[in-house]
């Protein structure tokens, strides 16, 4: 056993082995490494001021804060937007569309709009309460609802030849659009009650459950049948609003990173 051999047991075991003992009895320099490994480390406690000022750097920018609100109460609160604002819409533009279709069809398509409004308010709940678990993953869910909403309208409804088809197309766009910005401010004001920690893909979900608004509005108002008119106007309409609801995200989120980053805290400072 030598010094090499010592200096691994002290790094490997709090005890040293007999032989490791042995040879320490007859090593000076290996006693004074035993010595310093077992010499006793005086902590003193930190000054009153010194613990004031760590005190104080905690405390600054600290605010009191409200705790969230159960989720069940902001879900009634999207699903209460939802359908206040698709019955404004049906009871000022009519509801030609109950007329024309099938029962078939307007059950389907009404069944399909509430499922899907029903996924995106519960996901949107989900994203304003940070660790919540989501059952279904929140950047996958509007791409899933979009492609869902067009095979189950391609599927319900004939595609046909229209005369003016992009005039008629713009016209439900215009009529529709409007009731998904309305529906939008009450939708914000829901999302500032939570912490929202990914401003992108909060707004997608939140544009297209306002756009569903007015897709509702449009498939309840609108009585053209045409498949190709109900995909590009009315399902349009949805697409439309998210793609708003994510160029705003993505801005807010570029804002932020801009005011936060450590370059323009320096340029603050010079």
């Amino acid at each position: 056993m030598n010094c090499k051999d010592v200096a691994q047991a002290l790094s490997e075991e709090s005890l040293l082995p007999p032989q490791a003992q042995d040879h320490v009895r007859n090593c000076n320099r290996c006693q004074e490494l035993v010595k310093a490994l077992n010499m006793p480390v005086g902590v003193d406690s930190p000054s009153p001021e010194t613990l004031r000022h760590i005190a104080d750097g905690m405390a600054t920018g600290l605010r009191p804060v409200r705790p969230v609100a159960p989720a069940r109460y902001f879900f009634g609160a999207f699903a209460g937007i939802f359908v206040s604002v698709v019955a404004l819409g049906v009871y000022r533009m009519g509801a030609f569309a109950i007329a024309v279709m099938t029962p078939m069809q307007t059950a389907t398509i009404l069944s399909a709009l509430a499922v899907s409004t029903g996924l995106l308010a519960y996901s949107l709940v989900q994203q304003m309460v940070p660790g919540s678990r989501h059952r279904i993953p929140p950047r996958l869910l509007p791409v899933a609802i979009a492609i869902s909403l067009t095979i189950a309208m391609a599927v319900l409804f004939q595609f046909q030849h229209e005369r003016n088809f992009w005039a008629n197309a713009w016209a439900c766009i215009r009529a529709g659009t409007p009731f998904g910005a309305l529906a939008a401010v009450p939708f914000w004001l829901v999302l500032r009650r939570g912490a929202i920690l990914s401003p992108a893909m909060t707004g997608a979900a939140t544009g297209l459950l306002a756009g569903l608004v007015g897709t509702s509005v449009l498939e309840i108002h609108c009585p053209n049948l045409d498949a190709w008119h109900i995909l590009v106007s009315h399902l349009g309409v949805a697409i439309l609003c998210a793609l708003a609801g994510l160029v705003i995200g993505l801005a807010s989120e570029v804002k932020g990173y801009a005011v936060d980053s450590p370059l323009s805290s320096n340029r603050k400072e010079t």
